[in-house]
């Protein structure tokens, strides 16, 4: 516990001048704790820009592939017919004939009180011929509509109120549809078990007169050229034609009788903005480098000239020039330029989309090429500044986070001599005060001593 004798002999503000001291004998503490923090700063900004630069890295490898920017628009001249084109997709245009859409199988017994039979065992049987046995928990077409859907064989099957017979008794209807539409959904519901279906005496449901199909199980059919001689018919069982043009899905919801034109076009604007895009991403990380790295320097008198937390850091230089060659240097020996990619005297990097998009109505290919090419280049940049292994910008911030857990093991140790300084220093003080009080103690006896040696004076 730290002794409080402030006064009592000396008149000495005893705590006021032990803190004096401490607060000098902190300096170097204090120096270390502010170096700390300092560190702390560079080292956030350092982590914000290596996190920058991974994103980068991710980008730059998906823009690397060639063609992996471009972008079309797809359209049809019916409503019903949906076009969704890829990157992968060329500028073209094609005619098609919507025969069918996909259809669901989907068929519905006859109104029944009950199964008729007992026990209740069905058999289904797919389009392939293959069979699965099934034997409801009762003959109520509840239990029987259950029984038929958790066989898990493709069917769904529900008991619908179909009226009441004659006596009252309520009628049900079971509903059945395929889990999946287009022909290979189609299924056969027979009475009976696998054995009699083999033998051919199992009852299929739809021979009664009551029972009915909605909906009989079909692809959609598209015609290419239809009415000549190239004439080809083409099927999806749910309704997509993925690939039915190189890159390009179709989806038809309606039949038509007449030719549906399906159109892809490149999207300039689409493209130049997604390069656009891209290259700010850069512009960006770029300027946040020069930010970093720019000293305030002090506009009147007594003002100190202020550092950027990259100031002086060549990790960051090198990583800053190694990005902008990455950007401005030629591919096959076509400047990035050409096509609105490029750096000013200031280091400041720009897009010019009336120069992207001119340079891309004339040459795509080149486009494509150049920009995969700046992108490889920029992916390998990104990537050996900021891997998580062995990234340069990586080391860099665990040799600052080493240093200051370097800096903060000092403190802790100068915490411990403080601590003992301020203990020595409380002690000091502390026999200070004894000391004055028993020489005080001793002058007050010395003075009643001499008091009482001195005779008295005559009429005194």
């Amino acid at each position: 516990m730290a002794l409080s004798l402030d006064g009592l002999v000396s008149g000495l503000n005893t705590t006021e001048l032990i803190k004096s001291l401490m607060d000098v004998h902190s300096i170097p503490k204090n120096l270390l704790k502010s170096k700390i923090a300092d560190k702390g700063v560079v080292i956030s900004n350092l982590q914000s820009l290596n996190a920058s630069l991974q994103d980068l890295a991710t980008k730059a490898k998906a823009a690397s592939a060639q063609g992996a920017m471009t972008a079309f628009t797809a359209t049809s001249t019916s409503s019903a017919v949906t076009v969704t084109a890829g990157a992968d997709a060329t500028p073209g245009a094609i005619d098609i004939v919507v025969d069918r859409v996909a259809q669901r199988h989907s068929i519905v017994s006859a109104p029944l009180a009950a199964w008729p039979d007992e026990p209740p065992v069905i058999t289904l049987q797919n389009s392939k011929g293959e069979r699965v046995e099934v034997t409801a928990a009762s003959t109520s077409m509840q239990d029987v509509a259950k029984a038929i859907t958790q066989a898990g064989f493709g069917v769904k099957a529900t008991a619908v109120s179909a009226g009441s017979a004659a006596d009252g008794t309520p009628l049900y209807r079971l509903q059945l549809n395929a889990a999946d539409p287009g022909a290979a959904g189609s299924f056969t519901v027979l009475r009976g078990d696998i054995a009699a279906a083999q033998a051919g005496t199992a009852i299929d449901i739809l021979t009664d007169p009551s029972a009915a199909t909605v909906s009989p199980g079909a692809d959609a059919q598209v015609r290419l050229w239809a009415g000549t001689t190239a004439e080809q018919v083409v099927t999806s069982a749910n309704g997509t034609f993925a690939g039915l043009l190189p890159g390009v899905d179709v989806t038809v919801t309606a039949a038509s009788t007449e030719p549906v034109t399906i159109t892809v076009a490149t999207d300039s604007a689409a493209q130049a903005k997604a390069h656009e895009a891209f290259v700010a991403q850069i512009a960006k990380i770029l300027s946040g480098i020069d930010k970093g790295s720019t000293a305030t320097v002090p506009s009147g008198s007594g003002e100190t000239t202020t550092l950027g937390v990259f100031t002086g850091d060549s990790t960051v230089r090198a990583l800053r020039r190694g990005l902008a060659d990455a950007v401005q240097y030629p591919v096959g020996g076509i400047s990035p330029s050409t096509m609105g990619i490029s750096i000013d005297k200031n280091g400041v990097l720009s897009f010019d989309q009336e120069r992207f998009t001119k340079a891309l109505a004339e040459n795509p290919e080149q486009v494509s090429a150049v920009f995969s090419g700046v992108a490889t280049r920029v992916q390998d940049v990104a990537k050996s500044y900021s891997d998580k292994y062995d990234g340069l910008l990586t080391a860099r911030i665990t040799g600052q986070q080493n240093e200051v857990d370097s800096l903060g093991e000092q403190v802790e140790r100068w915490d411990v001599r403080l601590a003992q300084r301020k203990a020595t220093l409380e002690r000091t003080y502390a026999q200070l005060e004894v000391q004055l009080a028993r020489m005080q103690s001793q002058s007050s006896y010395l003075t009643s001593q001499l008091s009482a040696l001195t005779p008295p004076q005559k009429g005194s």
